[in-house]
């Protein structure tokens, strides 16, 4: 699904494919390193999506920060990706950190959306520019008591 999600992102994501004809992204690390959460979403016990989490934040060190997040097409636009992003982030309580790629505007609206909505508006937004990564951040706190199930629909 990593190359499904790295071609979606090739026209704003600057990429190339290896000399085997993939993009390659190095997953070893959140299957050996406790602080890095992979995370299958699935409907009706069918692959739709995942979502990578690890603790390099951009903004407040040491914040979660939603490293990827996908979900194929034909689950889209049907509440799946808000509520797996919701379950996400009930998974892992604490400061979060999700960005956007300055052009990406679609995930940025679908991430103030959710987030805003998850939170009940209580984030925060910071453009970053010049660094290594630029890109939009929104900045919010996850509490270990967050109910998912009174929010969000099933992802399951």
């Amino acid at each position: 699904m990593l190359e499904l999600y790295q071609y979606e992102l090739s026209d704003i994501w600057e990429q190339e494919l290896d000399v085997n004809g993939e993009y390659g992204y190095a997953l070893d690390r959140y299957w050996a390193v406790g602080e890095c959460k992979p995370f299958v979403l699935k409907v009706a016990d069918r692959y739709a999506g995942f979502a990578l989490v690890n603790r390099e934040s951009k903004v407040d060190q040491g914040a979660h920060w939603m490293d990827q997040f996908f979900v194929l097409k034909k689950y889209r636009r049907h509440g799946f990706g808000t509520a797996a992003a919701g379950e996400v982030f009930s998974a892992v309580p604490g400061a979060w950190e999700v960005g956007q790629m300055m052009s990406n505007y679609v995930a940025q609206a679908f991430w103030r959306s959710v987030i805003a909505s998850y939170t009940r508006g209580n984030f925060s937004e910071v453009k970053l520019t010049g660094g290594w990564w630029e890109g939009v951040v929104q900045c919010f706190q996850v509490q270990a008591s967050t109910s998912v199930g009174e929010t969000y629909p099933s992802s399951k």
